[in-house]
């Protein structure tokens, strides 16, 4: 069981995991678009049926290739199942291929596509957001309107398409096989954790550090990579640096050295952040009226809450919208209308507090948290509930299961059916987690949606 090549390869996989949540913008937003409630739960189920993937298939898969590549149903019989074909990612399709046949492929190539077109879509969607909204409007065309955003963002997804197509052949050509893309990929990705961190804890760091810090990083694991493997090996090519040690030295060198670099860059020229910034609550636009022939009659249920809602409602975020034709918008400062500060909206401007102009103009001592008392104790709860279950799956999964492993011992029996019958278990268990549970949670939206479509399509069919 001991084995050095498991411990370090773990080591890249756990700073390559890392970036890939951290700096991965779909997780961003599918938590933002969620509420606390509900993201940190469904995070957690995650963190903890993802081990049945790699697990239980390593396991599955992986011995039983073991077991059957020299026997005839192998797809490489009586060829040898090179390194190459494995670096290449090729185990689980030919096992599949030797026990199921041609019909085990086609269902591993629509499970394959599934996965892929999942996850690039996440990707395109928050690449074109981030491009349209975070770059385009926000230092290119503040006045931009709905209608620009919407080409903005479609060229940003042909961009992004035409990119990765890009990097995607070039790779495939360069001789890269996932091995090496998977050694790579930490030291692609770990440069930006510690600024991105620092940015939302540290209101000393600046915008220059924030910036250049994770270019430097980069920079600096793709010389110790290099330089490794020059050293080690004698030579750069694919097979050099896929080894271990050198992609491991890199990962360390571009995770730790941004950190050096954003304290270094950020006390060359201090600056601080003022955190109150945040609760200035953002409007996006803010149209004066709707097409009645396009829009809908209020449900009983949204006539029910504007009934229950009374006239101070919507003071009670510390956000005054008044509902006058002049479509006022205040910031509620204190209970003395002459500290609040007044934006106009009109017919289709876009009310923000958030410049630096404006933001400039308000007294942040004097602006109210737009959540209530209770909403924050329920956000604290949620946090530390985060902390305890980050600590104890690092330490589970870190010392407790594998360091006990790493010794002279040879797998019983027993012990062997144990450890594959629970890698099964939890499998099973990750399927329920991710597939099943989530339609059993969201049984009641479900229905409504259902409904709210029924009816839709039945109202349609009435009129005609």
């Amino acid at each position: 069981m001991k084995s050095q090549d498991a411990i370090i390869w773990g080591l890249i996989l756990k700073f390559g995991n890392l970036a890939l949540v951290v700096m991965d913008t779909a997780f961003w937003q599918k938590s933002f678009a969620t509420e606390v409630s509900a993201t940190v739960p469904g995070y957690n189920i995650a963190a903890i049926a993802i081990f049945g993937i790699p697990w239980g298939l390593g396991t599955v898969i992986g011995l039983t290739a073991r077991a059957i590549h020299n026997t005839p149903i192998f797809p490489t019989y009586p060829g040898e199942f090179s390194p190459s074909l494995v670096n290449a990612g090729l185990v689980m399709p030919y096992t599949i291929k030797a026990l199921i046949g041609d019909k085990g492929i086609i269902a591993f190539f629509v499970l394959l596509f599934m996965a892929l077109t999942s996850t690039v879509s996440s990707s395109m969607i928050a690449v074109s957001s981030i491009l349209s909204f975070d770059l385009y409007k926000t230092y290119i065309d503040p006045k931009a309107s709905d209608k620009r955003l919407m080409k903005v963002s479609h060229l940003a997804v042909v961009f992004h398409t035409i990119f990765i197509t890009g990097i995607s052949l070039a790779l495939n050509y360069g001789g890269a096989d996932m091995t090496w893309i998977g050694y790579f990929r930490p030291i692609l990705s770990c440069p930006g954790i510690i600024p991105l961190g620092l940015t939302l804890a540290w209101s000393k760091q600046t915008r220059l550090a924030a910036i250049a810090s994770p270019i430097l990083g980069f920079l600096t694991g793709l010389s110790v990579w290099l330089a490794t493997a020059k050293s080690m090996y004698g030579t750069i090519n694919i097979s050099t640096t896929e080894a271990s040690f050198p992609a491991l030295y890199g990962a360390i060198a571009s995770f730790f050295s941004p950190a050096l670099y954003s304290v270094i860059i950020s006390l060359y020229k201090p600056d601080s952040f003022d955190w109150r910034r945040f609760l200035l609550i953002e409007l996006a636009e803010a149209p004066k009226g709707d097409d009645s022939e396009t829009s809908s009659p209020p449900s009983d249920d949204e006539n029910e809450t504007k009934a229950n809602t009374g006239p101070n409602d919507s003071q009670s975020n510390g956000i005054v919208v008044s509902e006058s034709p002049s479509e006022n918008v205040f910031v509620n400062a204190s209970s003395d209308p002459e500290k609040a500060k007044t934006i106009n909206v009109g017919e289709k401007s876009t009310a923000s507090i958030s410049t630096e102009s404006e933001i400039g103009n308000i007294d942040l001592d004097n602006v109210r948290h737009p959540f209530s008392e209770e909403t924050l104790q329920e956000l604290r709860r949620w946090y530390r509930i985060a902390w305890i279950f980050f600590v104890a799956v690092v330490l589970i999964t870190f010392i407790a299961w594998p360091m006990p492993l790493y010794r002279d011992y040879i797998f019983t029996k027993s012990f062997f059916s144990g450890w594959t019958t629970v890698a099964i278990i939890w499998q099973f268990f990750a399927f329920f987690a991710v597939v099943l549970y989530p339609l059993y949670d969201g049984r009641h939206a479900i229905v409504k949606a259902s409904r709210g479509v029924w009816r839709s399509v039945n109202g349609k069919f009435n009129r005609t």
